[in-house]
């Protein structure tokens, strides 16, 4: 029995050291990591964020030079045809689409939809008007009835998509 007392004399305080050892370093580790993942966190902000408010700067600008009014202004020249005109605006729409498409991985899957829909419904306005024109009247023609339908429509795509597109900008500020 005294043999058992004084292996509990011996084992239960080099147990209770042990715990203390293995707490306490624990503790330490828990903490370091804590620290790395916030140091990971502050240099992942540092890099990504300003990325990622260019991407939502240049997807404003997309919707903003794909808008009617813009992209009419800024294309149309004396002389054109709606025909001429009407090939113009699809290549810039599609050109402008597919120089910005890679700016989709910094935007979450709704906006980005919106902003597919916008440019698509730009294609599509810019096809029915361009059907219900002759294409070889003036591209003042064109330029008027996109203008009216827009007007008539009333559900503006591109200004959806900017406001979902401000709103995803407002969570990060």
């Amino acid at each position: 029995m005294e043999i058992l007392g004084d292996f509990f004399k011996i084992v239960l305080p080099a147990l209770l050291v042990l715990l203390g050892i293995y707490i306490s370093i624990d503790t330490l580790l828990r903490r370091q990591m804590e620290k790395s993942v916030l140091e990971m966190r502050s240099k992942f902000t540092e890099t990504i964020l300003p990325v990622r408010l260019q991407a939502y700067e240049r997807m404003a600008l997309f919707l903003e030079r794909i808008s009617p009014q813009n992209l009419i202004l800024r294309i149309n020249q004396p002389g054109l045809s709606a025909g001429e005109l009407h090939a113009i605006m699809l290549r810039e729409i599609r050109e402008e689409f597919a120089h910005n498409l890679s700016q989709q991985v910094y935007m979450g899957q709704g906006t980005w939809a919106l902003i597919r829909n916008a440019m698509e419904d730009m294609v599509s306005i810019t096809n029915t008007c361009a059907q219900e024109v002759n294409p070889e009247a003036p591209s003042i023609d064109l330029a008027r009835r996109i203008f009216e339908h827009m007007m008539q429509q009333g559900n503006d795509s591109i200004q959806k998509a900017m406001a979902e597109l401000k709103n995803e900008i407002a969570i990060y500020f």
